[in-house]
């Protein structure tokens, strides 16, 4: 998520390299490559490969929800199977779904949670970081615009 919120904030134009995004949100590159892969799977961003190259949101933030993304990254909501809309399974202990008190209360948790997820945005997050700047939140990372200035090959080091 917080990767998600920096390429937010970044120009839209401009890809964030995953190495920025990695260190600026202090999230393993590798755990954070499998993320994003599995995102731009899903439309939700996009990769440009060479010197200018990283990851942008491929769709306006307003229209990326948490609930979607948690669905890419984690699967099914749901806190129980038998209430999954994506990856239903009749719990393995249960005789009667439609009696059942746990489901029935689980059913409110989920409903709230999924009406929470699915009606928030991206660009709600910052709205809601701009109205309260004491809270912290995703460090903004730089993206590369320019390309980096060579170094002349007679300072390089050898490798």
């Amino acid at each position: 998520m917080r990767a998600l919120i920096a390429l937010a904030q970044a120009n839209p134009e401009d890809a964030v390299s995953i190495a920025d995004l990695a260190s600026a949100q202090a999230i393993p590159k590798k755990f954070l490559e499998q993320i994003l892969l599995d995102l731009k799977r899903h439309g939700i961003v996009d990769s440009r490969r060479g010197q200018q190259g990283g990851y942008r949101l491929l769709k306006n933030p307003t229209e990326i929800t948490f609930g979607r993304i948690l669905r890419v990254v984690d699967g099914p909501i749901a806190l129980l199977p038998c209430l999954s809309k994506i990856a239903y399974r009749r719990c393995d202990d249960c005789t009667d779904e439609s009696t059942c008190e746990i489901r029935r209360v689980f059913a409110q948790v989920a409903e709230s949670s999924r009406r929470i997820l699915d009606n928030t945005s991206l660009a709600d997050a910052l709205a809601q970081q701009r109205a309260q700047p004491a809270a912290k939140s995703a460090k903004p990372v730089r993206a590369r615009s320019t390309p980096r200035r060579a170094v002349p090959t007679s300072v390089r080091q050898p490798v």
